[in-house]
């Protein structure tokens, strides 16, 4: 029996007798229109889905205008891309495009490559270098991985964004720069700015245009197209005559979750072509990490697993049990233990819509999870009681039909999954992968939480950490 397979062309059926030949996508066919984002100039952006058309749609209104844009989203989102796309859209195009990572360069050199240095600055500095904001005038400059900006470093970027100047390290002159700021993260940087690792006014400064990139798990309809473009691309560097794929093998790929996103979907079938030896391509998912073996084990009994999936979750039941009443006495935040304006900024955070409290701007929502609705998991977070939680107790406990707070259904979720890691923290197998939050901010939680156990595990991680 000959195997079944999709053609890389968008073909109604199977024709094992035809001679079918490899079709593009069409480029940015999704929200924009041709004469507003010139093929020519518009990095290629594969998907028709209404999560991705809705982010296409604010790049094209926000990129004509010199607003600061702060991109948030999973890591392999494509965050660098979508800056490129307001770049290039903007009228800044014929000027560069330069692009840092935060994180990539070590905190004593990472003032002196976005400002520079004058010769003699400090040890080593040989000569004068120019930083990225003079390379970047009258052109854009994307700060990648902007949650991993130093303290220190922070008040100096609010001032050259604000005042459009600064001085070189080591220098007294002032310098003068027209530079369009960029920013992408995928750290919950509210949630930093409360534990004091990110400074608030720099965020609301960086928060002028902010847009939530969806991981690829929220775009279904996207991830044939995708697989499609990757097979016909890497087929074509390779030199291999790839014309079909097979249905088995896209069936399994659009059925994983992808944790890495679209970096890791790509990876798969760049591999995935490596290894074929045949005109129709084939090839397996790839192997769960431990870390992605413990999400899964966890979202089989209490889904979601991340901090920020779980937070939604919960306000998402009590804006069900509230009937999306989110103010007064028996509000959503009174239940959740927050103030109502606190309440409703987490909801525009999530994405979450519900709610007859006050007015949200329409953004990509998600529902409210009804009762016996198997395609949409929303199984609400257990929590410890009051008591419990000021004893810093550190068994998780689950009392049936009590609200809680939000802090106490955070409390909770984290202890079980500390248990479930053994209380380990860091690494590819601790809970603050399986949580996806740094280490440094789940250890700070369980501080401000009360979460007591395990407290010599962690202080040996710690003490590796440092090198001591």
């Amino acid at each position: 029996m000959a195997a079944q397979a999709t053609w890389v062309g968008d073909l109604p059926a199977v024709d094992h007798n035809a001679s079918p030949e490899i079709e593009y996508p069409t480029s940015l066919e999704v929200a924009f229109d041709r004469e507003v984002l010139r093929d020519e100039v518009v990095p290629r952006i594969i998907g028709k889905s209404v999560a991705l058309r809705r982010v296409l749609d604010m790049v094209r209104l926000v990129a004509p205008t010199d607003a600061t844009v702060l991109i948030n989203g999973e890591t392999g989102t494509g965050k660098e891309l979508i800056a490129e796309a307001i770049h290039r859209c903007s009228d800044r195009l014929s000027g560069p495009f330069v692009k840092v990572n935060c994180a990539a360069i070590p905190a004593g050199l990472l003032e002196s490559e976005l400002f520079g240095h004058e010769r003699g600055a400090y040890t080593g500095a040989i000569g004068r270098r120019i930083g990225l904001f003079e390379r970047a005038n009258r052109g854009t400059l994307l700060l990648d991985e902007i949650g991993d900006l130093p303290l220190e470093l922070q008040p100096k970027l609010l001032r050259v964004m604000q005042e459009r100047k600064f001085e070189r390290l080591g220098g007294s002159t002032t310098i003068h720069t027209d530079v369009r700021v960029i920013c992408a993260t995928h750290r919950d940087l509210d949630q930093m700015v409360n534990e004091r690792q990110f400074r608030a006014d720099l965020l609301y400064r960086l928060s002028v245009f902010p847009i939530e990139l969806p991981p690829l798990r929220h775009r279904p309809d996207d991830i044939r197209l995708l697989i499609r473009h990757f097979a016909m691309d890497y087929a074509a560097r390779m030199h291999k005559g790839i014309t079909a794929i097979s249905e088995e093998f896209m069936a399994a790929l659009t059925q994983y979750s992808w944790p890495g996103n679209v970096r890791e979907l790509q990876n798969v079938v760049e591999r995935a072509v490596i290894l074929s030896t045949s005109a129709v391509l084939n090839g397996s998912l790839p192997k769960p990490t431990h870390a992605t073996l413990l999400v899964s084990k966890w979202q089989k009994a209490t889904a979601p697993v991340t901090l920020k999936q779980a937070e939604g979750s919960h306000i998402l039941q009590t804006l069900e049990e509230t009937e999306g009443v989110i103010g007064g006495r028996n509000g959503a935040a009174a239940w959740l233990g927050l103030p109502r304006t606190t309440l409703m900024s987490k909801m525009r955070r999530l994405g979450i819509t519900f709610g007859r409290g006050g007015a949200l701007p329409d953004q990509p929502s998600a529902s409210v999870p009804t009762a016996g609705d198997p395609s949409h998991p929303a199984v609400p977070l257990t929590g410890s009681s009051r008591d419990e939680t000021d004893s810093g107790g550190s068994e998780s406990h689950f009392e049936v039909g009590r609200v809680y707070t939000l802090a106490e259904a955070e409390r909770e979720h984290i202890l079980e999954v500390v248990q479930m890691t053994n209380g380990l923290i860091a690494g590819s197998g601790g809970a603050a992968a399986v949580l996806g939050v740094p280490a440094s901010t789940l250890r700070s939680r369980m501080k401000k939480l009360g979460i007591s156990r395990f407290k010599q595990r962690v202080n040996e991680e710690q003490m590796e950490d440092t090198g001591e």
